[in-house]
């Protein structure tokens, strides 16, 4: 009988650890949780936007750089555009390089520490 009570005992305190070992890791759970929906989620929105408004790039729009050129695309290449800063003055640049539109909103915007 001693025996039993004394293996009872050992399992229900392993059963306790092991709820208490769960309930610990609930914290780091919640910070995971919280630096996704904080941090990551936005960020990925915020790459998608990016990407769209690169892809949808096309000659005749007028656009400021990530430098501050202003400039209207002439040609548009899988990697890169034509811009054409003024009369007769042509450049080429990496689509990463465009932040917008002239007279709105930049879309790519620098996100380094402030």
């Amino acid at each position: 009988m001693k025996d039993f009570v004394h293996d009872l005992a050992l399992a229900m305190a392993s059963q306790g650890q092991g709820a208490a070992g769960l309930y610990g890791l609930l914290p780091f759970v919640l910070i995971l949780g919280i630096f996704y929906f904080l941090i990551l989620m936005p960020m990925r929105r915020r790459q998608k936007k990016i990407q769209e408004f690169q892809e949808a790039l096309k000659v005749g729009d007028k656009i400021v750089t990530t430098s501050g050129i202003y400039g209207q695309i002439t040609r548009v290449n899988e990697k890169s555009v034509q811009l054409q800063i003024a009369d007769k003055v042509r450049i080429e640049l990496a689509r990463a390089a465009v932040g917008g539109y002239q007279g709105q909103e930049p879309v790519v915007t620098d996100t380094g520490n402030a």
